[in-house]
């Protein structure tokens, strides 16, 4: 008796034929930056989960799209996380205040700042607070070991880290 079907052992096999081809072929790569899936298969993973892609500019950054929508629809739920929700004006109004509070303390451009929380309304406020002061987002996901968080801290540069109480 076989814990997997007969075509998921294909299809392990066939990702694992894929990492030692790619191994093959760039050597000095890193593991995380080795494909597994083939592209038959990349393609079919990105259309059952984005079956209407959107074109969106390459030059507007994020932060800028949801202002925008902040301007169209401030009433309108922006996010919405365990029965809780923000409109875009409240996400607006939430992470500006905290990106203040970033400028103040030295963020903006070139500048790593980790957010160490969980899924929730003050992680996407954190995301958006981040990327309003100029600053690149690092995510630090708290569930990971102390010492796999220290050296992801070390080995990025974070100059700063935002963290859920």
């Amino acid at each position: 008796c076989s814990q997997f079907s007969h075509a998921t052992v294909q299809r392990m096999a066939r990702h694992w034929q894929n990492l030692l081809l790619a191994m093959a072929r760039g050597p000095e790569q890193r593991l995380g930056e080795l494909d597994m899936l083939g592209t038959p298969e990349q393609q079919a993973t990105f259309a059952q989960w984005n079956p209407a892609p959107a074109e969106h500019p390459a030059d507007q950054a994020l932060h800028s799209r949801i202002e925008a929508q902040v301007q169209r629809t401030p009433d309108a739920i922006a996010v919405t996380c365990e029965g809780q929700a923000l409109s875009y004006a409240q996400l607006n109004q939430r992470a500006n205040a905290l990106a203040r509070r970033l400028v103040d303390d030295g963020v903006g451009p070139d500048v790593l700042v980790g957010l160490a929380a969980e899924r929730s309304l003050d992680m996407v406020v954190g995301i958006f607070a981040i990327l309003k002061a100029g600053g690149a987002y690092v995510p630090l996901d708290p569930a990971y070991p102390a010492d796999r968080l220290a050296y992801m801290i070390e080995d990025s540069g974070l100059q700063r880290v935002l963290a859920q109480p």
